[in-house]
């Protein structure tokens, strides 16, 4: 494996020797774990930069959304549960974590089913999942609302935040960003299919390379990234053919399709997009928390200083904060792409010898 990594990183600088400046995005905030872990900056041209994009779930979480999840939390007769990555997202001057720590009932979970579980096991509780996450995660909240469903449970609600990635990534790329390809998620891509992100070359006309999460995989699709600019190319190329197809999985899709349907939503750094969440169908709404519980969408801003927002857009990359590893650290963080396993901010943190 580590010859096949030197000849790509050989067929890399070759190719891209005298094409002036590139900028990728690495939409998938595990590819940006991946980069950092595995030194793979350090094998890149000093003409090649990557930076992140809009890729992790938690971090692209409005406040808004936030906001009612601490609403509901903060309810006496609630159990609240969600992903331990979002415990401790800042909400002003409260957390989730905050909550818990006051007396709340807030409870971490590992699949959306242990809040079935919980359900089960409280009944005269209202058991709420916080359902975050882009078509990877979804279909596991669809199929909770579908068990829950078949099982008549009656006190557990979901608090959706769900997204879809190709909406944001054609809002994005359409506003004038300077990217000049983009390294696609192997993880949603999965499900949806590699051919969901067609549209970064017919529409925006920019190559793309679908991605696994190693070492190799990811310098493999960087090669067809970079083989596609020295040639003038604009194609989607599915570097990850191990995982993903060409439709993906249809089980899922047809799942995600039953129980949610597509709505606006707020997205962390790109504001509004239509079309680009998933609200709980008319068919399941005794599961909608939005309609179950009294919300407060308090607009709550965010910290002063932090470029969260910006880092998810691609203008920056972590380091260029002021506050990044002084007043902003994993254990006091002020955004949340310094909390979630899957935020640059963490990971440029946690591997900081890759500069």
């Amino acid at each position: 494996m580590k010859h096949d990594i030197i000849e790509l990183k050989n067929g890399i600088e070759k190719l891209a020797a005298d094409l002036g400046p590139i900028q990728i995005m690495e939409v998938c905030g595990t590819h940006t774990f991946a980069v950092r872990r595995y030194g793979i900056g350090q094998l890149l041209p000093k003409n090649i930069r990557l930076v992140s994009g809009p890729g992790c779930p938690v971090c692209v979480t409005a406040q808004k959304d936030i906001a009612a999840a601490l609403s509901i939390a903060n309810e006496d007769d609630a159990i609240f549960t969600c992903f331990g990555d979002m415990l401790r997202v800042p909400c002003g001057d409260k957390s989730l974590y905050s909550l818990y720590e006051s007396g709340k009932d807030v409870r971490m979970v590992t699949s959306p089913m242990d809040a079935l579980a919980i359900a089960q096991r409280n009944p005269e509780k209202r058991v709420v999942y916080f359902g975050i996450g882009f078509e990877t995660t979804a279909p596991l909240t669809a199929a909770l609302i579908e068990a829950a469903d078949n099982l008549k449970i009656d006190n557990l609600s979901v608090l959706s935040a769900h997204k879809t990635m190709p909406t944001a990534i054609r809002q994005l790329l359409k506003g004038g960003s300077k990217i000049d390809a983009l390294l696609c998620p192997g993880h949603v891509a999965a499900i949806t299919g590699a051919d969901v992100f067609s549209f970064v070359a017919d529409e925006l006309g920019l190559p793309a390379a679908v991605s696994g999460f190693e070492p190799r995989e990811i310098m493999t699709a960087l090669f067809c990234i970079v083989s596609m600019l020295r040639n003038g190319e604009k194609n989607c190329v599915n570097a990850y053919p191990g995982a993903v197809t060409a439709g993906g999985n249809k089980n899922a899709l047809s799942l995600l399709d039953k129980v949610f349907e597509p709505c606006d939503a707020l997205w962390r750094g790109l504001g509004e997009i239509k079309g680009s969440g998933l609200k709980i169908r008319a068919r399941y709404q005794k599961f909608d928390a939005a309609r179950q519980f009294e919300i407060r969408r308090e607009e709550i801003p965010e910290a002063k200083g932090c470029i969260c927002a910006r880092v998810l857009c691609g203008k920056n990359v972590p380091t260029d904060c002021a506050n990044f590893g002084k007043t902003c650290t994993p254990e006091k963080p002020l955004g949340a792409c310094m909390v979630s396993s899957e935020g640059a901010c963490a990971a440029y943190y946690r591997y900081r010898g890759d500069e």
